[in-house]
């Protein structure tokens, strides 16, 4: 196919690009100035659309396309502070999106796949979330997520274009920023001062970004995705203190946990003003990936000990550099 992908210069777009390259596909790639035409990967062709905030005139970019995926977004911002943040998040994550999907409609595209996030469902689950349980996001951007996805359904149900909806947890890459990388710095130094995170039991998870990229990609190819919205993970759930033990691992040695009563981490999160960021580290999310994996055949290529593995250089070459 010929594959139009939008945020190609990202971390999700440049794997998804390599791995459509690789497959025979070709690719273009959309980025909003003529500087990210050499963050593209070798191979796609790029075109210039210029800021999602404002009118894109598609009509070029989708051009013979059979396939759009759409990557880019005004991701979550941990510490919102802007006072229109949910009509910016409105702007390019809802109006951006139907009107590149209208855009594909009248050029014939094929299909159209948005890449959503679990935000759009939930921040936290007491069983792994499936397609069918309701929605319930908790803040604009997951509002937003949710609101394009509803729209590019309905144009999957009126017949202008084949809508996939892929949901990611949290998507995990080895030049990480935000939380991950946070636990990445907690293991690093839970070699020599202990942290009082062992024995927490929630589960969490992830999906590394070699395997999202592949997940896209058979949702793009694969027939059965048509109409259907998937959630997508790793291979296995962790836990917090897991998921640090594994990094410390990764980086050679054991990291050292002592158990505390999750009341007092809560507790002390909360006097210091980082009571959100306790409900990150402590709390449960999980999704049931089995709907993608029995409709696609899909199952993760890359294992999360491996996963984790290049994480955890890419981070110890960046603390030496």
């Amino acid at each position: 196919m010929k594959v139009l992908v939008t945020g190609a210069t990202g971390f999700v777009g440049r794997r998804l690009c390599a791995r459509l390259l690789a497959g025979g596909h070709a690719v273009v790639a959309a980025v909003r100035d003529a500087g990210g035409t050499a963050r593209v990967p070798a191979g796609a062709e790029s075109v210039v659309v210029g800021d999602l905030a404002g009118p894109v005139d598609w009509s070029g970019a989708v051009r013979g396309a059979e396939c759009v995926v759409h990557l880019a977004a005004r991701v979550h911002v941990l510490h919102e502070t802007a006072s229109d943040a949910a009509e910016r998040f409105r702007r390019l994550n809802v109006q951006a999106t139907t009107a590149l999907a209208d855009a594909a409609a009248r050029a014939g595209v094929r299909r159209f796949v948005f890449a959503s996030s679990v935000k759009a469902a939930a921040e936290q689950s007491a069983s792994p979330l499936r397609e069918s349980d309701p929605p319930g996001p908790l803040d604009p951007y997951g509002e937003s997520k949710l609101e394009a996805e509803r729209a590019l359904l309905a144009a999957h149900a009126r017949g202008a274009v084949e809508a996939v909806i892929v949901r990611p947890p949290l998507v995990y890459v080895p030049e990480v920023g935000g939380n991950f990388r946070r636990l990445l710095a907690l293991a690093w130094h839970a070699r020599r001062v202990p942290l009082p995170l062992g024995g927490i039991r929630n589960r969490r998870s992830l999906v590394f970004v070699d395997n999202l990229a592949d997940a896209l990609v058979r949702v793009a190819e694969s027939p059965a995705a048509a109409g259907e919205a998937f959630y997508v993970r790793d291979d296995e759930d962790l836990s917090t203190s897991e998921l640090i033990a594994r990094l410390a691992r990764a980086f050679g040695w054991e990291a050292r946990l002592l158990a505390m009563p999750m009341s007092w981490l809560r507790g002390a999160a909360g006097l210091v003003g980082r009571a959100g960021e306790a409900d990150r580290l402590l709390g449960t999310l999980q999704v049931d990936a089995s709907k993608l994996r029995r409709l696609t055949g899909w199952a993760p290529p890359v294992d999360v000990d491996r996963a984790l593995a290049a994480t955890a250089r890419w981070y110890r070459e960046a603390r030496r550099s």
